[in-house]
């Protein structure tokens, strides 16, 4: 005989208070049925997405009933798909998954079926599949376990308890290079599905019901994230596109307003007078006749003349004299092109910092040195990256140039001049491999990070009921 005392069965009323941690619900009321075989979850907008050797489901669960405003959005791996029978005669086909369920202090893996049942009184049934054989079912009785609350729903606390679930996320990309795999590669080593998306090959469907993205004929589904990565030679497209995420209500990682600003030059340097941030003195003028005062608004000669649309380096040249900068400017107007005249801080000697801002950090800088004399330190041009140290004003600046436009990831780059720090570029889709490769830094995690957080469930505020108590 065994000294073991036998385990004491677990009493269960008709209706119990249940804890789904892993799904983040840490609170449930469920209706206890020993007439039914398989427990079932109310669930609402499921569908399936990842790969289909290990296929994972997406769904939202209404914890409190009635509180269709409270929703919180869960993932888990799909176990099977069963034909099931509900009580009123109609079979469906259901997803099945397996969770831990936590019941009077006691936690048991279960099997859940999926299905979309609003309106019903219980979101949750428990089914004879999941008692198991230690439980004793008392149906003349409610809450033999302990009872828990919805209070938990209304507090940050279940923010920050929320499971780190599986994520879909899409990259907005045209090309497949070495940031476009890192993201891939980092979002699938969390375990998370990672699509990238042509961005030009996206369609909108524009109403006030149903606003949708489409691609290739298909509606797409519903994204927890939407990391975008825009070429500036098709920013007005890709903002709309990213506009039109941001109307279905997906957080993107970085917005269209700040994208927007950002790729348009004049527009980025009025952003940053605005916060006052440092930059060098810059003109503008749209009439010939001002290119006298407009080159004497920023100082003499040596002279940075900028396209407004330039990008990586190209559409900015050096004008060393007065009488060079008055013939590039001709040039420039005959072109009929937009352009900057800015003033050449000299002190910086070919030489910028490229500081790497995600969720409002500074995760990486580097500094890069321009080759052969060029004034530009561009990567993309042959310049050269170093890792540095930044001063507590270079981060400030960094931090604060991120933040006037709006931007979650931004790669801000700096001139270190005789005065303080200078912003050149706010760029939004700021490349990976020079900084990764000079800093010896993963950059990619801490965006990972910030969206894993951005995305948990947020506490929903307390409604008063008809009895004065709150739900």
């Amino acid at each position: 005989m065994s000294d073991t005392p036998e385990q004491e069965p677990l009493r269960l009323g008709w209706e119990e208070w249940v804890a789904l941690p892993d799904l983040g619900l840490p609170a449930l009321r469920v209706k206890v049925d020993t007439g039914a075989r398989t427990s079932a979850l109310h669930a609402t907008e499921i569908e399936t997405f990842g790969r289909a050797e290990k296929p994972q489901v997406r769904f939202t669960v209404h914890p409190i009933p009635g509180r269709e405003d409270l929703v919180i959005p869960c993932s888990a791996e799909v176990v099977d798909r069963r034909e099931v029978t509900s009580s009123n005669g109609e079979t469906e086909m259901r997803y099945v998954i397996r969770t831990p369920m936590v019941v009077g202090g006691e936690s048991r893996e279960i099997e859940l079926t999926l299905t979309d049942r609003r309106g019903m009184q219980s979101h949750m049934l428990l089914g004879r599949q999941a008692l198991g054989d230690n439980v004793t079912v008392v149906p003349g009785e409610r809450f033999c376990q302990p009872e828990l609350s919805y209070d938990v729903y209304h507090s940050a606390k279940v923010r920050k308890a929320a499971p780190n679930r599986v994520l879909r996320i899409a990259v907005l990309s045209r090309e497949d290079n070495y940031s476009t795999r890192r993201l891939v590669e980092e979002g699938e080593a969390r375990g998370h599905a990672v699509e990238v998306i042509d961005t030009t090959r996206c369609y909108m469907e524009i109403n006030a019901l149903a606003p949708g993205v489409h691609y290739d004929g298909k509606k797409l589904p519903r994204y927890d994230a939407v990391i975008p990565r825009i070429g500036a030679s098709i920013t007005a497209y890709g903002t709309a596109v990213i506009r039109q995420f941001e109307t279905v209500g997906t957080f993107c990682v970085n917005g269209s307003a700040g994208i927007t600003a950002s790729r348009d030059k004049l527009h980025a340097h009025q952003v940053l007078a605005r916060h006052r941030i440092g930059m060098p003195a810059t003109a503008f003028a749209n009439s010939p006749k001002d290119t006298g005062n407009l080159v004497g608004l920023v100082g003499s000669a040596p002279l940075i003349l900028k396209l407004l649309e330039s990008t990586q380096g190209r559409g900015v040249v050096l004008a060393e004299t007065r009488k060079a900068a008055d013939s590039v400017i001709s040039a420039f107007r005959g072109l009929k092109a937009n352009f900057l005249v800015q003033h050449f801080v000299k002190e910086a000697a070919g030489e910028d910092i490229r500081c790497l801002v995600i969720g409002g950090k500074v995760v990486a800088a580097i500094k890069r040195t321009s080759e052969g004399g060029d004034f530009r330190s561009n990567l993309h041009l042959g310049g050269k990256a170093t890792p540095v140290r930044i001063t507590k004003e270079e981060r400030e600046t960094a931090l604060r140039s991120a933040k006037a436009f709006g931007l979650n990831m931004a790669g801000v780059d700096l001139l270190r001049s005789e005065t303080g720090p200078k912003v050149l570029e706010v760029n939004s889709s700021p490349g990976f491999e020079g900084v990764e490769k000079a800093s010896g830094k993963d950059v990619v995690a801490p965006l990972y990070d910030q969206i894993e957080t951005r995305v948990r469930p947020a506490p929903v505020p307390r409604r008063k009921t008809r009895g004065g108590s709150a739900s």
